[in-house]
């Protein structure tokens, strides 16, 4: 029973990295995605749905998509947590709410 690792060991560690490994890559694939849709849609759409322009969506999308690859770059600590939680929230808020307004806005012709 001594040889069991206490909890906190070793492996628990290995464990979280693993999970924000994880993390990050998915909030990679979901803002590069976002960033995608993002630029291969019209201008005055986001006007027309009353939402911020392209501009400001583009710049936050592709910030989101360089700091969920950077984070998978230098996998420092549980830092990547958090900055690719933030990274899944603008992507999210995109693909979600303003990508649904775009496909009405358009007719679904991109």
């Amino acid at each position: 029973m001594s040889n069991l690792l206490p909890l906190g060991g070793p492996w628990v560690y290995s464990v979280i990295a693993l999970l924000n490994l994880a993390i990050a890559l998915f909030a990679l694939i979901i803002s590069a995605a976002a960033l995608f849709h993002c630029v291969r849609q019209r201008a005055d759409a986001f006007t027309a749905i009353g939402t911020l322009a392209k501009g400001p969506w583009m710049a936050l999308l592709a910030g989101a998509t360089l700091i969920s690859l950077v984070t998978i770059l230098a996998g420092v600590g549980g830092a990547p947590g958090l900055f690719s939680m933030l990274a899944i929230l603008a992507s999210s808020v995109y693909l979600l709410d303003v990508r649904p307004g775009l496909r009405d806005a358009t007719n679904g012709h991109w």
